[in-house]
C-alpha cells in the first residue's frame, strides 16, 4: 500500500507539472533554501553535458552497465524559470523570425490516417538536434523540481511534463522550428497549440502497451501526438512498436491507460504490429488513442541516452474540455480560467503554427502560465468519486506492477 500511494503521489506531480505562478517569482517563498533569487542552484549534476555535442548518434556505451545520469538530491533540484542562454539555429532571432517550414508528403499524411502513425525522417537537421540536446543537459545538468516525480515513479531517468513553460529554449523551439508546420500538414488543420509536452530521458524498463490519454484539455480528435528523437535507437531494446489501425478500435475505454491486447475487440489489430527504430531528428506523429508501447532493457538499465521530446498538440478550431472527475485532469492543472465548451485560446496552450503570439510568449515570460495550487486541489478533488477512484486504482496497480518487473 505505501509503494502505491507514494508513485500515486510521484504521478500527480508529474502530471501537475510545473506550478503556480508564485512558485516562478525570485520572491517566492517556495524556493527559499534553495537559492531561489537567481533560480539557479549552486550545485549541479553535469551529468549529460558531454553529450550535448554529440552529433553522430548516441554517445558511446559505458564499458559498464551502469545508469547514464544519477538520480538528484533534493537540494539539487531548482524552483522558477530556467534559461539556458542557447543560440538558436540558422540564424534565427528569437521571438522575430518567423516558423521554419517543412513539407511532408501525402502519402505520409494517408498513412498517419490509416495506420494511426506515421514516422517521417529527417524532419530536424544537426544544427537542430545538437540544439535540442544541449537544452536537455543544461536540463538536466539543471532539475526543476517537477521532474522530481520522474525520480519518485522510477519511470524515467528524467521526465518533465510542460517542460516549455519553465524552460526558454524549448518555448523558442516550438517557437521557431518547424515542428508546428509539420503537424498542421498532417492534422490537415491551419493551426497548431501546444496542448501539453514531455521531456523524456530514459525509459528505464519501459512503458507496456497503452493509449494517450494525458493530452490536455482536448478530445482525441482534436489533438495529434509527437515525438521527436535526439538519438539513435539502441539495436536490441527502445524502438516504439504500434498496433496499425488500431486508433480505430471500439473496445478501449476512453479512460483507460494500459491496455491488454488479447481483450475482445483488438483482434484485428493485436498481430499488426509496427516497430520503428528512429534516428536522431526524426518525428513520429500518431494519434492518441493509437496502441503503443515501448520496451526497455530487461534490467531498466540503459548505457546510451535515449532523449526524447514528446507531447499533444491542437488543432485550429479545438474547444477547451473541462475533465476535472477524469484521469485526463492531470495534464490540464493550470489556473487559466477557460471554461468548458469555450474555444481553447490562452496563454496555457500557445499558438505555434501559422506563427508563435507574442503576448502569449511574454506571459510566459512574465511567469504568468503555470500551475496553481488552487486549481490542482480543485481539480484532483473531483477524483475522489467511486468511479474514478476505481480507474485510478487500476492505473496505479498497473504502474506499480511494472516496476516490479
Amino acid at each position: 500500500m505505501v509503494k502505491v500511494t507514494r508513485l500515486s503521489l510521484a504521478l500527480i506531480l508529474l502530471n501537475a507539472s510545473d506550478n503556480d505562478v508564485s512558485a516562478f517569482s525570485p520572491n517566492s517563498s517556495f524556493g527559499r533554501g534553495f537559492n531561489s533569487a537567481s533560480l539557479i542552484c549552486d550545485t549541479k549534476l553535469h551529468q549529460s553535458s558531454n553529450a550535448a555535442d554529440s552529433m553522430g548518434g548516441s554517445i558511446a556505451p559505458s564499458p559498464q552497465r551502469t545508469k547514464m545520469l544519477k538520480e538528484p538530491a533534493l537540494w539539487e533540484y531548482n524552483y522558477g524559470l530556467q534559461d539556458g542562454k542557447l543560440k538558436l539555429p540558422h540564424g534565427i532571432v528569437k521571438d522575430v523570425t518567423v516558423p521554419e517550414k517543412y513539407e511532408v508528403t501525402a502519402e505520409d499524411i494517408a498513412t498517419l490516417e490509416r495506420d494511426g502513425v506515421v514516422h517521417i525522417k529527417g524532419v530536424f537537421d544537426d544544427e537542430w538536434v545538437n540544439y535540442l540536446r544541449k537544452a536537455t543537459a543544461y536540463q538536466v545538468d539543471n532539475p526543476h523540481f517537477w521532474a522530481f516525480a520522474g525520480t519518485a515513479s522510477k519511470l524515467y531517468d528524467y521526465i518533465q511534463r510542460n517542460v516549455w513553460q519553465t524552460n526558454r529554449s524549448f518555448a523558442e523551439f516550438y517557437y521557431h522550428s518547424a515542428m508546428g508546420h509539420v503537424l498542421s500538414q498532417c492534422g490537415r488543420t491551419d493551426e497548431i497549440r501546444l496542448s501539453t509536452d514531455l521531456l523524456m530521458v530514459n525509459p528505464n524498463k519501459g512503458f507496456k502497451w497503452h493509449q494517450d490519454n494525458q493530452n490536455g484539455p482536448i478530445t482525441w480528435e482534436e489533438g495529434l501526438r509527437f515525438w521527436i528523437t535526439m538519438d539513435e535507437t539502441p539495436k536490441d531494446y527502445g524502438a516504439p512498436v504500434y498496433l496499425k489501425g488500431s486508433h480505430g478500435n471500439k473496445c478501449v475505454d476512453d479512460n483507460a491507460v494500459f491496455v491488454d491486447i488479447e481483450m475482445n475487440g483488438l483482434e484485428d489489430y493485436k498481430d499488426k504490429m509496427l516497430e520503428f527504430r528512429t534516428m536522431p531528428g526524426d518525428m513520429l506523429i500518431w494519434h492518441p488513442k493509437t496502441v503503443h508501447k515501448v520496451d526497455g532493457p530487461s534490467d531498466g538499465i540503459w548505457t546510451t541516452y535515449r532523449r526524447v521530446l514528446g507531447g499533444t498538440v491542437a488543432k485550429g478550431g479545438a474547444t477547451y474540455h473541462d475533465k476535472t472527475g477524469s484521469g485526463g485532469v492531470l495534464s490540464d492543472l493550470g489556473r487559466h480560467g477557460l471554461e468548458d465548451g469555450v474555444k481553447l485560446e490562452s496563454p496555457f496552450f500557445p499558438m505555434v503554427y501559422p506563427r508563435f503570439n507574442k503576448d502569449e510568449a511574454r506571459s510566459r515570460d512574465d511567469a504568468e502560465v503555470g500551475r496553481s495550487a488552487v486549481d490542482i486541489v480543485t481539480k484532483l478533488g473531483g477524483l475522489v468519486g467511486k468511479a474514478s477512484g476505481e480507474r485510478f486504482g487500476s492505473f496505479f496497480q498497473v504502474l506499480g506492477s511494472q516496476q516490479k518487473k
